[in-house]
């Protein structure tokens, strides 16, 4: 099969839809599909500040793939004082699917994230007919929408025309199905995965484990609405309280230069620090350097992170929030509080360093069950049939939709959205 897999973002942006891009594709070329990846990047200064930037290094790229560079030229208006302009960057990914086609026809057009490359690739599906699968993920299903009537006409239309649209749990679809008024059956559930041979217990370490003093780790996107800062005024709270411990925070985004200074402050300072950013395959290093890994994000589509901690090992303290009670059980495999709420968050994580039996409990049934259900073998497989699905449902000898992609009535562009004016939180 041919696959034409879109992505938002991909290595060197240090983002959870890179590892999950490079993952499936490594699943795709080894069951022995075609693959070509269409990367968008930021090739600005201001874009690479906030996650890293510039054209995929193809070393990261899996043997096989065949990669295709597109710079946001769009975006990177706001370099120039202008709002960005998503359409422009939709039209050219539009057309380099297109012209891909052109050279080798496609089977499957696979967009991660339903804006802007979702849209792109459903204006591209039905230019040439092919079948497109549509990803919706993370903050792509939170804001997109919630932000102007453009958004919301953009990315309705895309819930209501792609062939198949995934998404990574139960709460999250329905979020968006209720969100956007999709019928929830538009949606197939394919949960998150891990790379469980690159992310494992130290050796000789008994999950659950605590150093002297005990380190909390962070590691994922440094933004406000992860939590990180409520983090911090937890520990706080916790030394406050008398608590020996540190905290060690890795990742980047759009937030690294706040909690850095917050972090400097004579309270926090002796016990807190930031790493900055950490590579997807020196992450494996970083997790194996903590005792008990702290997600208080305010949503997830699906958190990569958590999983990750469970096959390192780690005990898991996160928020009750949509895409994490997916994976995180409170009291069977992690403990959960209320987001946006460090006193709570402090006193679960003084629970699970003072209760030795529950904190290797948990440990040790995250572990099992990352390795028996969001594996990637598990995930890719599930994939792949929704492929399938698409490409069968096609009638044979359905003929391109005559006239260019995207004509007829096209709402105005709202200028006064916020991502216009800060794309890299999109």
């Amino acid at each position: 099969m041919r696959i034409c897999f879109v992505s938002r973002r991909y290595w060197p942006a240090v983002s959870g839809m890179s590892a999950y891009a490079e993952n499936l594709l490594r699943a795709l070329t080894a069951a022995g599909h075609e693959v070509t990846l269409v990367s968008q990047y930021r090739g600005d200064r201001r874009g690479r500040a906030v996650y890293g930037g510039g054209p995929p290094p193809p070393e990261r790229v899996p043997d096989g793939v065949r990669l295709v560079a597109l710079e946001s030229l769009g975006e990177q208006a706001v370099g120039d004082g202008l709002p960005a302009d998503f359409e422009a960057d939709v039209a050219a990914l539009r057309d380099t699917i297109t012209g891909l086609h052109a050279h080798a026809p496609l089977d499957v057009l696979h967009a991660q994230y339903g804006y802007p490359t979702g849209l792109a690739a459903l204006e591209a599906s039905e230019r040439l007919g092919v079948p497109a699968v549509v990803s919706i993920q993370g903050g792509d299903g939170h804001w997109v929408g919630t932000c102007c009537t453009t958004h919301r006409t953009a990315i309705r239309r895309v819930l209501r025309d792609a062939p198949a649209l995934l998404i990574g749990s139960a709460s999250f679809r329905d979020e968006v199905a209720a969100r956007h008024r999709t019928p929830a059956g538009r949606f197939t559930v394919v949960p998150g995965a891990t790379d469980t041979a690159l992310f494992r217990p130290a050796p000789g370490r008994r999950p659950g484990a605590l150093g002297d003093p005990p380190v909390l780790l962070y590691h994922g996107r440094i933004d406000v609405r992860k939590g990180v800062l409520d983090l911090l005024e937890a520990v706080r709270l916790l030394r406050a309280g008398g608590r020996r411990l540190r905290l060690r925070v890795s990742g980047t985004g759009p937030d690294l230069d706040r909690l850095t200074r917050r972090a400097r402050r004579r309270d926090l300072a002796d016990a807190v620090e930031v790493l900055g950013p950490t590579g997807y395959h020196d992450a494996p290093a970083v997790y194996r350097t903590g005792d008990v890994f702290v997600s208080p994000t305010w949503a997830e589509g699906f958190s990569n992170t958590i999983l990750e901690a469970m096959a390192s090992g780690l005990p898991v303290v996160s928020t009750d929030v949509v895409g994490v009670v997916d994976c995180v059980r409170d009291g069977l495999n992690g403990l959960l509080v209320p987001p946006r709420d460090p006193h709570a968050l402090a006193a679960a994580v003084g629970r699970m360093l003072d209760d030795a039996p529950l904190r290797h409990r948990l440990a040790r049934t995250a572990l099992r069950q990352v390795l028996t259900r969001w594996s990637w073998p598990v995930a890719a497989a599930r994939i792949c049939a929704v492929y399938e699905e698409v490409r069968a449902a096609r009638p044979a000898g359905t003929a391109p939709r005559s006239g260019p992609a995207g004509s007829g009535a096209e709402p105005a562009v709202d200028l006064s959205c916020r991502f216009r004016r800060e794309p890299h939180l999109l």
